[in-house]
């Protein structure tokens, strides 16, 4: 399927979470307290979640608009389970 909406902005959130892993790389290398390690962590995992949340919205306004606004009741049918079958997945790993 042909990919509707683009994601070129979060390359640059992508490479300074690449970033920060490395940091984490070190400090654990430099074996540095262990709450300094899970707070860079912490951060880590806030920095994805905005990522994730910048392109869950990007599919709703673009791909699931699209299909709604489309006459292919099928195609509605198929982002709607899309969409819920992410929500799902997502609360599992919550």
């Amino acid at each position: 399927m042909k990919q509707l909406t683009t994601h070129e902005k979060q390359i640059g959130f992508l490479k300074k979470i690449e970033g920060q892993i490395r940091g984490v790389q070190r400090m654990i290398e430099e074996r540095r307290y262990c709450v300094d390690i899970l707070t860079q962590l912490h951060s880590i995992t806030g920095a994805i979640f905005h990522v994730e949340d910048n392109i869950l919205r990007k599919h709703i306004e673009g791909c699931v608009v699209q299909a709604l606004k489309g006459r292919s009741s099928s195609e509605k049918e198929k982002k709607i389970n899309e969409v819920m079958d992410l929500v799902n997945r997502f609360r599992k790993h919550g």
